[in-house]
């Protein structure tokens, strides 16, 4: 079998970043779909035109009921001819989406102007249209779409019809409506931070997930090419033969060959040695398929590992079983999600390590365990609580080291991390950081898996690759 090189590693985790620049998953040109807003509106224009009827019928408020209907129709009206002019799947620009917005929030203010401005409880929608940009438009967009809502809810203040009420109207004092402005206000700013910032989270988990996914698909892809080796070196050996023994038969048979008798000399030997080159891998396959189908965690370690030897840092291991002699270490599926995860936190440590990192394996009969430790910095007591959550990078702009969480392949957009971690959990392991206490210094990656699970979760993820 052949080996999968470094190159092709980092080319798969390179390959994860695609996702994240621009044209990736979340495109800046898309907004809304046509659908949700069309949808939103139905929902508002049944809503207030409930409400206009039951203070008109129901009540007997007097107020222009007329006029009000006549709002809520524009925009009936409107999503009619949105629905029959384009497919309410299509997803608009981030500018009409913006236009549809602001249409809402215009349509509301001259609805509330003709029933009490913000006199009336009903002034609190400005939220709604603000909060659905914030959690799918630019902040520049929703930055624009709010200042219009306040700015209407301020002339709405100061101009509008009596609030309906018993008796021709009810005039609330003037103090109570700048309360009511202040309160629109706040909840317009409050409502906007907090649907953006969810928004913003789940894009990041969306596109990190995405990422986690197209690193695991490459590796079992490059973890696929060792069985194509074997089947090349199986097919390319009856090509050889044939080129050595038509070498060997113009040697003998060529009346003047000692003219060319080097060259016909160097083709033999060079097909005689690619044959050698694939006898060794078509054996070395025969007698190490069952040993490279499954392995044990420290094999896979020794074989992160070794390119890795020959720096400055020293890479020690301390392999044993927790509870004595006499328990066999877990042997596992190759894994290339585990193997993945192992490597990025074995290459951080040794980044951020000063002159050693030691690798400690540990099992019993229902526990498996691992920690890599090192006399590195340690972890950023800002980062903490963070690492692990996606694009929380450990490299500050000028590129200090000051904070720590990986070295991620992604040019610094803090996936690493996030990837190695959430690959190993898929595999069963529970993961835990610390940093070491005084007088020593250094970080603590703790790896706990469940052995029965880890075993089988293994065996099934290499069936399932085949």
């Amino acid at each position: 079998m052949v080996s999968i090189s470094s190159q092709s590693l980092n080319s798969a985790r390179e390959s994860g970043a695609a996702l994240l620049r621009p044209g990736g998953i979340h495109a800046s040109g898309e907004g809304l779909r046509l659908q949700t807003i069309v949808r939103l509106r139905w929902l508002a224009v049944f809503g207030q035109a409930g409400a206009v009827l039951f203070v008109a019928l129901m009540l007997r408020f007097p107020f222009p009921l007329g006029w009000c209907l006549a709002v809520i129709a524009l925009s009936a009206w409107l999503n009619i001819f949105l629905t029959l002019r384009w497919r309410t799947s299509v997803r608009l620009h981030e500018r009409y989406s913006t236009l549809l917005l602001a249409y809402d929030i215009v349509q509301l203010a001259a609805l509330l102007f003709l029933t009490g401005g913000l006199a009336n409880p009903f002034a609190f929608l400005f939220i709604v249209p603000v909060a659905v940009s914030a959690a799918t438009l630019p902040p520049a967009r929703t930055l624009w779409l709010g200042g219009l809502a306040l700015a209407l809810a301020g002339v709405l203040a100061f101009f509008r019809l009596p609030l309906p009420w018993h008796g021709g109207g009810l005039e609330l004092p003037p103090l109570y409506i700048a309360g009511m402005w202040v309160a629109v206000a706040c909840c317009v700013v409050f409502s906007a931070l907090y649907s953006g910032r969810t928004a913003a989270e789940s894009r990041q988990m969306s596109n990190a997930l995405a990422a986690t996914e197209m690193i695991l698909a490459r590796e079992q892809k490059l973890s696929a090419l060792d069985g194509l080796a074997a089947a090349a070196a199986h097919e390319l050996g009856t090509p050889l033969a044939t080129i050595q023994l038509v070498a060997n038969e113009l040697k003998r048979g060529i009346p003047d060959a000692q003219r060319l008798e080097e060259d016909l000399d160097l083709l033999v030997s060079q097909s005689a040695r690619c044959r050698d080159i694939l006898s060794r891998l078509s054996n070395r396959d025969a007698q190490m398929d069952d040993m490279f189908a499954r392995q044990k965690l420290s094999e896979m370690l020794e074989e992160i590992v070794e390119p890795l030897r020959g720096s400055e840092v020293a890479i020690l291991f301390d392999v044993k079983p927790e509870d004595g002699e006499g328990i066999a270490e877990p042997v596992l599926a190759r894994n290339p999600g585990l193997r993945y995860g192992l490597t990025n936190l074995v290459e951080n440590a040794v980044d951020f390590a000063t002159t050693r990192v030691e690798i400690e394996v540990g099992w019993s009969m229902h526990t498996v365990t691992l920690e890599i430790r090192d006399d590195g910095p340690g972890f950023a007591q800002d980062v903490m609580d963070r690492l692990g959550d996606p694009f929380v990078t450990t490299r500050r702009r000028s590129e200090t080291l000051t904070e720590r969480g990986g070295r991620d392949g992604h040019g610094g957009m803090g996936l690493g991390f996030f990837i190695a971690k959430t690959l190993l959990e898929r595999s069963g392991a529970r993961v835990s950081l610390a940093n070491k206490r005084h007088p020593e210094h250094g970080a603590i990656i703790r790896l706990d898996w469940p052995r029965a699970w880890l075993e089988q979760h293994d065996l099934m993820s290499n069936e399932a690759m085949a």
